[in-house]
């Protein structure tokens, strides 16, 4: 292979080439690379060819933190299957790719390289990245572990494959006259999502994200009409709620907020089931609930909600860990910093 790398600036060939890869997801996007311009990170968009071939393509993020700095390539790089078959190719793809981020890392003064694969984890594809010299990370920044269900078949078949509990419960909902849900993509909406979502930040103790960080998403998917936010009502309340990204052929849970107040009416059950059933009216094959648990860690912080998602039925996706390149001394304390804080959580 023949292989050189090339910044794309291109939408229509970016996205016209991730449609044609069936393991990705919507931090490869075109719009995810928008929304981290909107929050202030560089970034670039790179091809890999061999010859005149697009082959693979990575979006690479300049991270700006207080314990340092580093180039991210988020669930990437992807690559098309049917152009690179052999371990041998994506080997010398991962290479050129890391060369070149090698160089950029230089240029902007990056302390280390982190690359989340969005590889399927077996020991084909462990050993390319060992091969290369990558260490694991001491955090992933995005799932590792997923759930995804396949939404082709007709609704009546999507309910029987659910859990018993599950269908009864959305049964249950849509029998309710006092639970409403609610679909919009405006920005003001998200009002009522963001006091749902520091709710649910003070239930769980996790990092939040920032209101400009959910408006921003808002705003670079919703000209390409990508993106919906989901509010379930109970007697005119806001108690649930799901930002879904809705990219090349899947729908996306990605951010999700709830109200402990009215627990036992079954407001989030329907609306996931409605969010599933836009995802089918706006002709997705797949509906991705994001990051779940390990299914035999009763203690792990997201067992609870893990639970919840899988009683909708599908399958478990599990990609490669996240990988680190150490550029200079500053990364150790770094690693260290991220792995206490990765064993206080509970992860």
């Amino acid at each position: 292979m023949s292989l050189m790398i090339k910044e794309i600036k291109d939408k229509e060939v970016w996205e016209g080439f991730l449609r044609n890869c069936r393991e990705k997801t919507f931090l490869q996007s075109w719009n995810w690379g928008e929304f981290q311009a909107m929050m202030g990170n560089n970034s670039w968009r790179l091809g890999i060819y061999d010859e005149k071939d697009l082959i693979a393509v990575a979006l690479v993020i300049k991270v700006v933190a207080r314990r340092g700095m580093f180039l991210f390539v988020p669930h990437g790089p992807v690559e098309n299957s049917l152009l690179v078959r052999s371990s041998e190719g994506k080997t010398s793809a991962l290479k050129n790719l890391l060369e070149e981020l090698k160089i950029l890392a230089e240029k902007e003064k990056a302390d280390f390289i982190r690359i989340a694969p969005v590889w399927s984890k077996n020991e084909e594809n462990e050993r390319i990245f060992k091969r290369i010299g990558l260490r694991d990370a001491p955090i992933h920044l995005h799932p590792e572990l997923s759930w995804e269900l396949d939404i082709r078949p007709k609704e009546e078949l999507l309910l029987a494959r659910m859990r018993k509990t599950t269908r009864y419960l959305i049964r249950q909902a849509e029998r309710n006259p006092e639970i409403e849900i609610k679909q919009t993509a405006e920005v003001e909406d998200l009002e009522a999502f963001n006091k749902l979502y520091r709710e649910t930040v003070d239930r769980h103790h996790f990092t939040p994200f920032s209101k400009d960080y959910l408006k921003n998403e808002l705003l670079a998917f919703g000209p390409d009409n990508q993106i919906a936010l989901f509010l379930g009502k109970y007697k005119g309340e806001v108690i649930s709620s799901a930002l879904v990204i809705f990219w090349a052929s899947t729908g996306f849970y990605h951010q999700g907020a709830s109200s402990l107040k009215f627990a036992k009416i079954p407001v989030s059950y329907l609306l996931q089931w409605e969010a599933i059933r836009e995802a089918k009216k706006r002709g997705c094959s797949f509906y991705n609930f994001w990051g779940i648990s390990p299914a035999t860690d009763k203690k792990h912080p997201w067992f609870g909600l893990s639970q919840f998602k899988m009683g909708f039925g599908g399958y478990q996706k599990q990609y490669l860990k996240t990988r680190d390149l150490p550029l200079s001394k500053k990364y150790w304390p770094i690693f260290l910093f991220e792995k206490l804080r990765k064993i206080k959580r509970g992860l």
